[in-house]
């Protein structure tokens, strides 16, 4: 137990080194585009695309901003607008899957290219998702007639709010402080899990899943921790595994794969269903999408020699 102890904090210490020089710069980054205002004219570019998805054109702002700072961010945006353009049920569902599966791309796409997947691919993969199930969803909706009923705008989703550079880098600097905390304790655990058998226990549980899907059984307990935790925290101890050779470079991308669209499924969810979401879209929809794209992906691409899949991995 205690070799496992100084193990998981040498392994996060490294690890959280490696998402610091991700998350500082990009943090920075985002405060300076929001202090700026260039969020705004980022979100004008989606306007004429969201209109493919059944949205007004307004809330590609939302979705821009999700994209370029966080969830949060997209809702405090969401706030604003939603107020003066009633949506509908549906609609807020879509919004909300689509931001589901593309947000805080400046964070979460470094991440997967410092696990050792390409960024051009994974935006590609993102964005194209995002508006892939923004466009099936509104398809679905609006041939079922469903969810037709007006959002009720919450009273606690979040309001843009004045905040000095003080608060603002104490704030990050709580943050960071939690990362380590949080990565120290999924090393930790990870091991322990795997000392006692769990993991393998866990693996042969899902091993007829994973094998549908055509993954390497390896990959199985950070992609369940990228799944339900988050894909920065997924990609973090995927980073730490990669060092040790254990998962090969394309079993890394398959997970990073279905971890980008399919990520932080109870905290994210459970946020979109406070907004007025619906679990058809935010859930059931995204993974079985996330799925499905992924056991394609596997099908395509596993009998790529490393000439091709250069494109994809680093």
């Amino acid at each position: 137990m205690h070799r496992s102890f100084i193990l998981a904090l040498k392994s996060a210490f490294k690890t959280s080194l490696v998402l610091f020089k991700i998350m500082i710069p990009v943090s920075i980054i985002i405060k300076i585009l929001q202090e700026t205002g260039w969020i705004v004219y980022i979100g004008k570019l989606f306007a004429p695309l969201m209109r493919l998805t059944g949205l007004p054109g307004e809330m590609g702002l939302v979705f821009g901003t999700a994209i370029l700072s966080n969830i949060f961010g997209g809702l405090i945006a969401f706030s604003s607008i939603a107020r003066n353009i009633p949506l509908t049920i549906a609609q807020t569902t879509v919004l909300a899957t689509m931001i589901l599966v593309a947000h805080n791309f400046l964070m979460e796409i470094t991440v997967a290219y410092k696990a050792g997947a390409r960024i051009l691919p994974m935006i590609l993969i993102r964005l194209g998702t995002a508006f892939l199930i923004g466009i099936l969803l509104n398809f679905f909706y609006s041939f079922t007639h469903s969810l037709e009923m007006p959002m009720q705008m919450p009273a606690f989703v979040p309001r843009a709010s004045e905040q000095s550079l003080i608060d603002w880098a104490l704030g990050e600097l709580q943050k960071y402080a939690g990362v380590v905390i949080i990565i120290f304790a999924l090393i930790f655990s990870l091991e322990i899990l795997k000392r006692i058998g769990f993991i393998n226990l866990l693996t042969r549980l899902l091993t007829p899943i994973v094998n549908v899907l055509g993954i390497n059984a390896n990959v199985v307990p950070v992609t369940i921790i990228g799944m339900t935790l988050g894909l920065a925290y997924g990609g973090a101890i995927i980073i730490n595994e990669s060092r040790n050779g254990q998962i090969s470079k394309k079993d890394i991308f398959y997970s990073l794969f279905l971890m980008g669209i399919l990520h932080s499924i109870i905290e994210d969810t459970f946020l979109m269903l406070s907004i007025g979401a619906h679990y058809s879209g935010i859930l059931v929809f995204r993974a079985l999408l996330a799925f499905s794209l992924t056991f394609l992906i596997v099908r395509l691409t596993r009998n790529w020699d490393d000439r091709k899949m250069k494109y994809l991995i680093r």
